[in-house]
């Protein structure tokens, strides 16, 4: 059976930076491997391209440039914040306003946004907003393991 919209799909893949040769990004393999609904569930086109017509069994490979993946990184999504933003109970732990821990914060709207603590300043924490892929060529390789 060839993967048309609305097949549930099972793979496996290896993602990484720019090229076959670099980091390792993200892997689903054979004990955890990655199940969506074909052409449904969002995944980027080139990705959804690339796999479009295979069969179980079938291996692929495709290439997504940064502007086809995540885009740049936007300097206008890294954001200087109070701390006062990340209290609980009029507290906040120190514990958890440390670089490189993920926070939500509650945008204006209403919405939940992630983000990557970059910098804790004496009143203040940086918090990237962009996509932790943005500014990043991706290649993917891998195998269809199941077509329903």
């Amino acid at each position: 059976m060839k993967i048309t919209t609305g097949s549930k799909v099972s793979l496996i893949y290896t993602l990484r930076c720019d090229n076959s040769a670099g980091e390792i990004i993200e892997e689903a393999t054979v004990q955890e491997p990655m199940d969506f609904t074909f052409g449904i569930d969002p995944m980027l086109e080139d990705f959804d391209n690339a796999l479009k017509g295979l069969e179980a069994g079938q291996k692929f490979e495709v290439a997504i440039p940064c502007a086809r993946a995540y885009g740049e990184e936007k300097e206008e999504l890294f954001m200087e914040l109070p701390k006062t933003k990340f209290m609980t109970d009029g507290e906040w732990d120190e514990e958890s306003l440390m670089e490189d821990e993920i926070v939500s914060i509650e945008s204006e709207e209403g919405e939940e946004m992630q983000g990557l603590i970059v910098e804790v300043k004496l009143n203040t924490v940086i918090v990237d907003f962009n996509h932790p892929l943005a500014g990043e060529n991706l290649f993917f390789s891998g195998e269809v393991m199941k077509v329903n």
